[in-house]
């Protein structure tokens, strides 16, 4: 009774939603009937997992006689809509006409909708033998079923079924929204740069497991990786190396706004960090008077942490923070602005809570909302501020006391460079060995006692690159796992399972052959046969 309550409100919206776009009337031509196989909706091996899902066991083809339609007068959904199509060509080879207004040869469609908003970035996904409806508030959502939609299309198409390929797609309702606004990964370009065209790669593989921020970290003691205009010398010396010795490099501003736009074309924020007063040797080296160890500043290369410091008492290291905070906030329409504050341990501790209360202002006044790690929570901070707890519960409890929201990178269950175990081959071991099970069975909010769900912004997953250099050893330290934290931030934790999530996620496979993810074959997950493991990129 249910599913013929939904398939009878299916044609109403659906009737509406094609008369008032006007371009079904009645020259459509009426699909040929094709004997599809039974497909299970249920079965199929999404990731995140919806909030729910109703099947009725039937397909909807995807072939050259399906359209695209956006709505009328929705630009953003038209955006959208123009993104699928432009993945379905790139998958299959179909170039299915978006918003076009002829409807010859054209036997089913995709369809998206505005619905009254229901929160939590959610959509409904409604898929039948003859339309997919994608119903949501706002081009988020929108974007969101378009991923969901995107993993249901099959690798390969199913050439027996008619005398061109077509790729059936499971039917039936898909309800999801997310659980946290923020969820993150964090890439660490300081240690090591990475260029415009592989934090490209990483957000396309973000935005198809729906992960919406990412935190660059970009700068550090062994690189400045930001173009400042009025301080030149930051990457002209400060950028000039990187962990090792190698080249190191930056980003010019215009690179910098291409990721930034890239990144919002894919409804991910950019979260840029400039780290301090600690972990500011490549500043103080560019510009000696910032420095406030009482050493001379000199290129690093190596990977010892809390030995450097601005000068935390000097006016004039503050009017160099002001210009730094304004211009990347200028090219960073988020927002979000992330000042580190971890592992300064040679500022003094009346330095430390000094300096952090002056560059909150500052961040304020370019119209930011102040990230920092977890320490930042020892400072006379209000609730405009945000903590990202990584190592010291006591620091986050702090934060929330005060009324600030936490994010939930704790070390030991989320940082993406620690090691799967004693022999992979990248990674370090400090707060543990994080193996795909353990990095998936952790429940953010019940992680840390006097911190519950209203606590928390979200969840972040960092990558610091001390021991990687190159694309393919980020990706072997982010995959499988980062698709697991991916799940951890949108998914109602009643629905998961490890058993149930080990299976998806093996099922990912064809997506990063196809991707070219030079990911770790961990032994946990049941990897397909006919999947050999990925061999080293030349």
């Amino acid at each position: 009774m249910q599913n013929s309550k939904w398939g009878s409100a299916l044609i109403r919206v659906l009737f509406a939603g094609w008369i008032g776009v006007g371009i079904w009337a009645c020259a459509v031509d009426r699909a040929p009937e094709i004997d599809y196989p039974e497909t299970d909706l249920s079965a199929a091996p999404l990731i995140p997992k919806p909030l729910s899902i109703v099947p009725t066991h039937d397909a909807f083809g995807l072939d050259r006689h399906v359209a695209i339609y956006s709505g009328a007068a929705d630009g953003d959904f038209a955006e959208v809509a123009g993104f699928l199509a432009s993945q379905i060509e790139a998958g299959t080879g179909l170039r299915l006409p978006v918003d076009g207004e002829n409807p010859d040869g054209i036997h089913r469609a995709i369809y998206f909708n505005r619905t009254a908003s229901d929160g939590g970035a959610g959509y409904q996904l409604y898929i039948t033998r003859d339309s997919v409806l994608i119903n949501s508030p706002d081009a988020e959502g929108a974007f969101h079923a378009v991923q969901t939609l995107r993993q249901l299309i099959p690798q390969s198409a199913n050439d027996t079924l008619a005398d061109y390929p077509i790729w059936p797609l499971p039917t039936g309702k898909i309800t999801d929204q997310t659980e946290f606004a923020y969820r993150g990964a964090m890439l660490d370009v300081a240690r090591h740069f990475f260029p415009v065209a592989d934090v490209k790669k990483y957000l396309d593989i973000m935005a198809y497991y729906k992960l919406n921020v990412l935190h660059l970290h970009l700068t550090d003691d062994q690189g400045w990786r930001i173009e400042i205009k009025s301080w030149p010398k930051l990457t002209a010396v400060g950028g000039s190396t990187e962990v090792g010795g190698g080249p190191g490099g930056f980003y010019t501003q215009e690179e910098y706004r291409d990721i930034v736009n890239y990144a919002a074309e894919r409804f991910i924020t950019i979260v840029p960090e400039v780290d301090m007063p600690g972990h500011t040797n490549a500043a103080s080296v560019s510009y000696p008077f910032l420095n406030g160890n009482g050493k001379t500043p000199e290129l690093y290369t190596g990977t010892r942490v809390g030995f450097s410091t601005f000068d935390t008492r000097k006016d004039t290291v503050y009017a160099f923070i002001d210009d730094v905070v304004r211009e990347i906030s200028a090219l960073t329409p988020g927002p979000y602005f992330h000042i580190g504050g971890d592992e300064s341990h040679v500022t003094e501790k009346d330095d430390y809570i000094y300096f952090v209360e002056r560059v909150a202002p500052i961040v304020r006044k370019y119209g930011k909302q102040m990230i920092g790690w977890d320490e930042i929570a020892t400072a006379d901070l209000d609730s405009s501020s945000i903590a990202q707890f990584w190592a010291d519960e006591e620091n986050a409890r702090e934060a929330v006391e005060k009324g600030m929201k936490v994010i939930l990178s704790p070390a030991r269950k989320a940082y993406l460079d620690m090691q799967y175990d004693s022999v992979s081959t990248y990674g370090l071991h400090w707060a543990a060995y994080i193996p795909v099970d353990s990095a998936y069975i952790w429940n953010p909010q019940e992680y840390a006692a006097g911190i519950e769900k209203d606590d928390i912004l979200g969840i972040e997953a960092p990558l610091w690159s001390e021991t990687i250099a190159e694309l393919a050893e980020l990706e072997y330290l982010a995959f499988p796992r980062l698709p697991g934290y991916a799940e951890l931030g949108w998914t109602d934790p009643s629905l998961l399972s490890w058993e149930d999530y080990k299976l998806r996620l093996a099922a990912q496979a064809p997506y990063f052959k196809k991707m070219d993810i030079r990911y770790y074959p961990s032994a946990r997950v049941p990897w397909p046969e006919d999947f050999p493991e990925p061999e080293p990129r030349d």
